[in-house]
């Protein structure tokens, strides 16, 4: 099987900042990707290029062999870690806002037939989300686990192939976190998603993640510390024989010794 997503030498330069170089890897689709790191590491840099908001200064990258343009297509969906919904719009009409934006672009309204099918797609997603019985709640009305139920839903309207999540669950109570990472998991398999994750937290991103991209830097000098720019360190795929995650159950010792190797490079990182 081919790659969904390839990078080939990708450089995100700023001037004289170098902030991602010599990045080369493919993602395979359905793959579940954590991507973790210091900051400053380039890890929004890396999933604004798959998004599409920013185009590499060198380098290429390919969707399915097709070069990625630089625009933000519905093919990629994303999930913010603050909620990305629309306060003046109940959870039904966030959830088709997608749809009424991709069917009517000039006036993000639909009519008749085409408004029923939009409504009751956005309640079957709603549904999938566990928001079904609040969908005619605003925001306002919601907690912060709704809030982020309703990103989500906003995301997958248009069922994109590939999501991304950048700290979506990092402002989360921990109870709320779990059940979100449930969420996730489910929906990733439900939907036969490509997922790649932005955290902060190791646990999460071996808890969640098939395969777990580090992004550091190699080459550090004390004089010019923006002169050389980050790449993939490690790229770990998990030990699990379905390359499914398993919340409820401990990784492999391996994947437990690896976790523990990473997160103690990070933290020394993090210190210089």
């Amino acid at each position: 099987m081919g790659a969904l997503l390839s990078f080939r030498d990708v450089w995100v330069e700023y001037g004289d900042l170098i902030v991602i170089e010599r990045l080369s890897l493919d993602i395979e689709e359905g793959a579940f990707v954590s991507v973790i790191g210091p900051s400053g590491a380039g890890k929004s840099s890396f999933l604004r290029l798959v998004l599409g908001q920013d185009a590499p200064s060198r380098g290429s990258i390919t969707l399915d062999g097709v070069d990625l343009k630089p625009e933000c297509e519905p093919d990629r969906g994303v999930v913010f870690q603050r909620y990305s919904v629309f306060p003046h719009l109940t959870a039904l009409g966030n959830t088709m806002f997608g749809i009424e934006c991709a069917k009517a672009p000039f006036v993000a309204k639909l009519f008749g037939g085409g408004r029923r099918e939009a409504i009751a797609q956005a309640e079957e997603m709603l549904e999938a989300v566990g928001l079904g019985q609040s969908k005619d709640l605003y925001p306002s009305q919601m907690s912060g686990g709704m809030q982020q139920r309703l990103a989500i839903a906003q995301a997958l309207i248009t069922r994109p192939r590939i999501l991304l999540l950048d700290e979506p669950f990092g402002a989360l109570d921990p109870g709320i976190r779990s059940d979100m990472h449930e969420l996730i998991t489910r929906l990733w398999r439900d939907y036969g998603l490509t997922i790649v994750m932005v955290t902060h937290d190791i646990e999460e991103a071996f808890g969640l993640g098939n395969r777990v991209l580090t992004l550091d830097k190699w080459r550090l000098d004390p004089h010019a510390p923006h002169r050389f720019g980050a790449t993939v360190v490690y790229d770990l795929a998990l030990g699990r024989k379905d390359k499914k995650p398993s919340l409820k159950s401990e990784p492999e010792a391996d994947d437990a010794s690896i976790e523990r190797t990473v997160s103690n490079t990070i933290d020394m990182n993090s210190n210089n």
